[in-house]
């Protein structure tokens, strides 16, 4: 998935868990956020309680990926259940990202 965003002109860092996920955003604010909910250590709800709690990191899109079915009452900008086809996927960082993608 980071290859293939890559590929589109993003720049993509990636995390191993919830911590380092919210450690990554705090340093480099990006444009939008993929979030799976189930992380080992911090999960993403817990990285979404954080995230929407701290006033320079609220207003980052969100996007939900997750296999755990139907969307749920998140604070997310989407949800895309998994699995998914890559241009659902494409299509919601293209809406939600604060920029086009050439």
């Amino acid at each position: 998935m980071a290859e293939i965003l890559a590929d589109e002109g993003y720049q993509v860092a990636d995390a191993g868990d919830g911590a380092e996920a919210l450690a990554k955003v705090r340093a480099f604010h990006p444009e939008v956020v993929l979030l799976d909910l189930m992380m080992p250590g911090m999960s993403g709800w817990d990285f979404l309680r954080a995230a929407r709690g701290d006033p320079e990191l609220s207003s980052i899109p969100v996007i939900v990926l997750s296999a755990l079915g139907g969307e749920r009452a998140i604070e997310a900008q989407a949800f895309i259940e998994k699995p998914f086809d890559l241009d659902t996927l494409l299509r919601a960082v293209r809406r939600h990202a604060d920029r086009d993608v050439a």
